[in-house]
């Protein structure tokens, strides 16, 4: 712990007089990562759930959680050796810096300031974080047009302010936006009935929403207000391990696409579909070898957290508390817009 906050302190003084956090070499972070024997990923100074939740025994769990498992099956075959640092936002950057952690899986967004300007490298994304609308069943309402006249619950001065005044303004819509300091205030206002919609994060939406007495009384709107990119971050110069996070994650969704999922993976590497799936289950071997991982990585990863659908559901989805809809994060062959990158 000491040489956490040593170091901690170290990257912040830097941070703090603009000088850029050190750049890692090829390979270097996995080679480190298996000298050490487990990978460093943050979790939350509490719980911040469907992400970073600790239950009553003690143990992490939700989407970022889950993610680190499956980074730690990757690379040793077992997701034991994920080792999970529980850090603030303001300290998950000079973490990273100081090599505190191996890579920042903690709801970041992807940023041109945060990928130019202190020393970050982002993978693809591996959520698309949308700003919502939840109203009660009983309006009526199908889509945010039908809000006409209504009003809407939002935080005062946040972003989500702003994107609510734009989008209603580009759809021609009036509607009263009754603004907030307090979040818990907004929230228990809407629930109390002084508001027709609640305005906000989607995920938070959803965390919000199953605190409420009768959670199915509540249900989103297709609308998509906003939305923002959510990737791993990882030091800037390190391609092997940028490109660990990106296959790792294309994975995850080509296991989605093909239908592999934790319970069927092993028929479907003793029956592989495709030269494809061939490939990513280690059938055909190589695609470890370009990474420095075995070449049944992927088949370890599926077989101990399923596919991204798998881990979306038990997380924050349908098999969750939160029954927070796939949304933009569903497959592009569900209407959403998450896709696999190639295996050749």
């Amino acid at each position: 712990m000491k040489r956490l906050v040593l170091s901690l302190a170290a990257a912040c003084m830097a941070f703090a007089f603009g000088v850029p956090a050190a750049q890692a070499g090829q390979g270097d972070t996995l080679a480190m990562v298996k000298e050490r024997g487990r990978v460093l990923c943050p979790g939350h100074n509490g719980s911040y759930l469907g992400f970073a939740e600790v239950d009553d025994a003690g143990n992490w769990k939700g989407l970022d959680i889950e993610l680190c498992k499956a980074l730690s099956t990757a690379i040793f075959g077992s997701p034991d050796k994920a080792e999970i640092v529980p850090l603030s936002w303001a300290q998950r950057f000079p973490a990273l810096a100081a090599n505190d952690i191996d890579a920042i899986i903690k709801v970041t967004a992807w940023t041109l300031g945060r990928d130019t300007e202190i020393g970050l490298q982002f993978s693809r994304p591996y959520l698309i974080g949308t700003t919502q609308l939840l109203v009660t069943k009983a309006l009526g309402a199908e889509t945010a047009a039908d809000l006409d006249g209504g009003s809407i619950c939002v935080g005062a001065g946040s972003a989500t302010e702003r994107q609510v005044t734009d989008y209603f303004k580009k759809l021609g819509v009036e509607v009263n936006l009754i603004t907030y300091e307090n979040t818990n205030e907004m929230v228990a206002s809407y629930f109390a009935g002084r508001c027709d919609a609640l305005s906000g994060w989607g995920p938070n939406i959803a965390i919000r929403r199953a605190s409420a007495p009768n959670p199915d009384d509540h249900v989103f709107l297709p609308d998509v207000v906003a939305l923002e990119a959510e990737a791993i971050a990882v030091r800037q110069g390190d391609d092997q391990w940028v490109d660990i996070m990106n296959w790792l994650l294309s994975a995850l969704m080509t296991a989605e696409q093909f239908g592999i999922t934790q319970a069927n993976v092993d028929d479907a590497k003793a029956n592989p579909a495709s030269p494809e799936v061939e490939r990513l289950l280690g059938v055909t071997p190589g695609v470890g070898d370009r990474l420095g991982l075995s070449n049944d990585w992927a088949y370890n990863v599926i077989k101990t957290v399923g596919n991204y659908g798998e881990i979306f559901d038990r997380t924050l989805g349908a098999d969750s508390p939160y029954k927070m809809p796939r949304g933009a994060n569903a497959l592009w062959t569900d209407g959403g817009v998450m896709f696999p990158l190639a295996f050749d």
